[in-house]
Protein backbone atom coordinates (compact mmCIF):
# COMPACT_ATOMS: atom_id res chain seq x y z
CA UNK A 1 0.00 0.00 0.00
CA UNK A 2 1.27 3.50 -0.69
CA UNK A 3 2.31 5.65 2.22
CA UNK A 4 0.56 9.02 2.17
CA UNK A 5 2.35 12.06 3.51
CA UNK A 6 0.08 14.61 5.17
CA UNK A 7 0.22 18.04 3.52
CA UNK A 8 2.47 20.57 5.22
CA UNK A 9 0.89 23.83 6.39
CA UNK A 10 1.05 26.77 3.99
CA UNK A 11 3.36 29.57 5.07
CA UNK A 12 1.37 32.28 6.84
CA UNK A 13 3.90 34.93 5.87
CA UNK A 14 3.52 34.58 2.08
CA UNK A 15 0.19 32.64 1.90
CA UNK A 16 1.72 30.05 -0.44
CA UNK A 17 3.16 32.54 -2.95
CA UNK A 18 6.82 32.15 -1.94
CA UNK A 19 8.64 33.70 -4.90
CA UNK A 20 7.82 36.97 -6.63
CA UNK A 21 9.42 38.91 -9.45
CA UNK A 22 9.57 42.68 -9.05
CA UNK A 23 10.31 45.12 -11.86
CA UNK A 24 12.96 47.72 -11.08
CA UNK A 25 11.58 50.32 -13.48
CA UNK A 26 14.59 50.28 -15.77
CA UNK A 27 14.97 48.56 -19.13
CA UNK A 28 17.73 46.46 -20.67
CA UNK A 29 19.44 47.43 -23.92
CA UNK A 30 17.00 45.25 -25.89
CA UNK A 31 13.95 46.90 -24.28
CA UNK A 32 12.97 44.27 -21.71
CA UNK A 33 12.30 45.26 -18.12
CA UNK A 34 14.90 44.61 -15.44
CA UNK A 35 13.52 42.34 -12.71
CA UNK A 36 14.55 41.17 -9.27
CA UNK A 37 13.40 37.84 -7.79
CA UNK A 38 12.56 37.76 -4.07
CA UNK A 39 11.91 34.69 -1.92
CA UNK A 40 9.89 34.58 1.28
CA UNK A 41 12.27 34.97 4.24
CA UNK A 42 10.24 32.61 6.45
CA UNK A 43 9.82 29.56 4.18
CA UNK A 44 12.84 30.29 1.94
CA UNK A 45 10.82 30.00 -1.26
CA UNK A 46 9.06 26.70 -0.59
CA UNK A 47 5.58 28.02 0.27
CA UNK A 48 5.27 25.67 3.24
CA UNK A 49 6.43 25.72 6.83
CA UNK A 50 7.71 22.89 8.95
CA UNK A 51 5.77 21.72 11.99
CA UNK A 52 6.63 23.75 15.04
CA UNK A 53 8.86 22.29 17.70
CA UNK A 54 6.00 22.32 20.22
CA UNK A 55 3.76 20.32 17.89
CA UNK A 56 6.48 17.71 17.32
CA UNK A 57 7.20 17.37 21.05
CA UNK A 58 3.53 16.81 21.92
Amino acid sequence: MPQHTPPRPICGHCDGFPTVTITTGTRTTDGQRETVTANCPVCHGTGHVLASVKAVAA
